[in-house]
């Protein structure tokens, strides 16, 4: 089995979007380049940036979210994102009405259920878990392996937190880091 991730952009100060969900600033990085992170034509990164994100990307076979995300997102119009094969929700809601049955997203309840669904379909590709919510319970469940943060210089002062309502101390070894344009790059493995 792949190892299991939690990743996303964050401010200085810990928060991955506003009270309201707006990411403001959080994702310049990923504009403000001029190598090209996909096919989009829309993300473009600092080489640095690349040479960094990129083959994690293209190690990843599921990412995991939650049902909040997924609603905002309008479940990406059933297509995961970032070439994902699939994307695991966890909720305790049904699917939504008419959600195509053959789209590649899977709708399971609770996070034990979603990495174990997650490294079924993955097989030894990474299982990313979006920070927030559901990646903070995944967090302090243990059932995660390494903690990944773009950090973006910008304080929001109050919002959504990247490991959610994590309250307890989890120890972290010592972090990879790497600099970009407009972010920092973080990794960190979770001391066991």
């Amino acid at each position: 089995m792949g190892k299991v991730v939690i990743n996303a952009s964050v401010s200085v100060d810990g928060y991955i979007a506003s009270d309201n969900d707006d990411p403001g600033p959080l994702f310049e990085w990923l504009v403000s380049g001029d190598v090209p992170l996909d096919d989009s034509g829309v993300l473009k990164v600092s080489q640095t940036s690349y040479d960094h994100i990129r083959p994690y990307w293209d190690q990843i076979g599921v990412t995991i979210a939650g049902r909040h995300v997924f609603d905002i997102t309008n479940g990406w119009d059933g297509m995961p994102p970032s070439g994902i094969e699939h994307v695991v929700v966890v909720t305790h809601r049904p699917k939504p009405v008419g959600w195509d049955p053959n789209a590649p997203f899977h709708f399971v309840d609770g996070v034990e259920a979603a990495v174990a669904r997650a490294q079924e379909l993955a097989g030894d590709r990474i299982v990313e878990f979006a920070a927030g919510d559901v990646g903070g319970q995944a967090f302090a469940a243990g059932l995660i392996d390494e903690v990944r943060m773009d950090v973006a210089p910008v304080v929001f002062g109050s919002g959504k937190r990247y490991f959610g309502s994590v309250h307890a101390e989890h120890l972290l070894e010592d972090p990879d880091v790497v600099q970009g344009n407009r972010v920092l790059h973080l990794r960190y493995r979770v001391r066991r």
